[in-house]
């Protein structure tokens, strides 16, 4: 059963920041407010349709085209929508949001979406505790090396070195496939 007045502080618990809801054909996103004060970086913009690129304002340099590129992608075509970027706060700190929605037509045939942002900065931190890794201290070696190169793979996207993130999604697809397949 589910308490009312204990979700809202599950959600922070677990780094809920806030929503958006995007008129795609309008090109105009209305953000609430946590979301207005991290992505935007000013919470006066919440509730207000504003364009991609204030509600994105506070994306982190390195991030800002390609995130932009698949965001206009997505209000293009629809379908679900999931990337983790980095933004800068109004203190200047560094934070990685994870961004899960989905686009799709409403009755009228107008484009629209709804999702949320999830603050994921202390998964790009160490030491970052896998599950595997409290069990005693005994990681089974296929699951330390998954986490070990989720780690890489987190390094390497600031870095901007396609080559070397492309190699990392590869291996870690490897050894998700060794691991699903040692699951059966």
């Amino acid at each position: 059963m589910t308490l009312v007045r204990e979700v809202i502080p599950a959600l922070k618990a677990a780094g809920f920041v806030g929503i958006w809801n995007t008129n795609a054909v309008a090109g105009r996103t209305i953000l609430d407010d946590g979301a207005a004060e991290l992505l935007a970086g000013n919470v006066s913009l919440a509730g207000q349709p504003i364009p991609l690129e204030a509600a994105l304002g506070a994306t982190h340099p390195d991030d800002r085209a390609w995130l932009f590129e698949r965001v206009r992608r997505v209000r293009q075509t629809g379908g679900p929508f999931s990337a983790e970027f980095r933004v800068i706060n109004s203190a200047g700190d560094v934070r990685w949001v994870l961004n899960r929605g989905v686009l799709k037509h409403d009755s009228t045939g107008t484009m629209h979406g709804l999702g949320a942002y999830i603050d994921t900065t202390d998964s790009h931190r160490p030491p970052f505790v896998s599950a595997a890794s409290l069990h005693g201290g005994m990681d089974d070696p296929l699951e330390a090396a998954a986490d070990h190169c989720l780690r890489a793979h987190a390094e390497l996207k600031t870095v901007g070195d396609t080559y070397l993130r492309l190699r990392a999604e590869m291996l870690l697809t490897g050894i998700g496939q060794a691991l699903a397949r040692r699951g059966n």
